[in-house]
């Protein structure tokens, strides 16, 4: 046998040199954050999109009403303290939750529901009392461009509310496992995502178009 045969690889090793033969073994749930973060950056994909139409179109009210004749600011104020209130009794839920007291995390993810729910009446008041004024989506490019991105912010907070009282239920039955745990975290990311959008909405539309 000459040296250049001997040197030559069996083909299980070259599998070996070049594969990991081996799976990496991951702690169950890791790539669950990762992935609701990769999530929550194509929703901000969409808001993006959508404040940029308001900015194209915010100010085209086809000789009809404009923000400062449909707006009530107060009113507006108490909608965005309703949402602020909601994020802040989710904070309440996720330090109970690490004590591993399930009663009071359920206690006050139902708080938390309560003023986002008071957040989507007061929208929807605004929404019907707007179309009841003959100011509707339709009216204007203006309207079309506030409707679309007031009203996906309130879908988003509608599906907010429904993942809140799934897990209200799942900790009834399952307790304060792990994998719901994970949600919650997941959920707390979303909730605030929804306030920080809010904020924006707020300044960028109601604020400035008072001006």
């Amino acid at each position: 046998m000459t040296n250049a045969t001997a040197h030559v690889a069996s083909p299980e090793q070259r599998t070996a040199a070049f594969y990991e033969l081996e799976p990496h073994h991951h702690p169950e749930g890791a790539s669950t954050m990762l992935g609701f973060w990769i999530y929550l950056m194509s929703d901000c994909l969409i808001f993006a999109m959508l404040f940029a139409a308001y900015g194209v179109l915010g100010g085209n009210f086809a000789a009809g009403p404009g923000p400062k004749d449909l707006f009530e600011l107060p009113l507006i104020a108490l909608n965005t303290a309703m949402l602020l209130f909601s994020s802040i009794t989710y904070g309440f839920a996720m330090l109970v939750m690490e004590k591993g007291n399930v009663r009071a995390t359920q206690a006050w993810l139902l708080v938390t529901a309560v003023f986002g729910a008071c957040f989507l009446a007061i929208e929807l008041y605004e929404f019907s009392h707007l179309i009841h004024e003959g100011a509707g989506p339709w009216r204007s490019g203006f309207l079309t461009a506030f409707f679309s991105l007031v009203g996906t912010h309130g879908l988003h907070v509608t599906f907010g509310l429904v993942w809140l009282f799934t897990l209200v239920i799942q900790l009834s039955q399952k307790g304060l496992t792990q994998a719901n745990k994970r949600r919650l975290q997941c959920l707390s990311l979303f909730w605030h995502f929804l306030d920080v959008i809010w904020i924006g909405v707020f300044t960028f539309v109601y604020l400035m178009g008072m001006i």
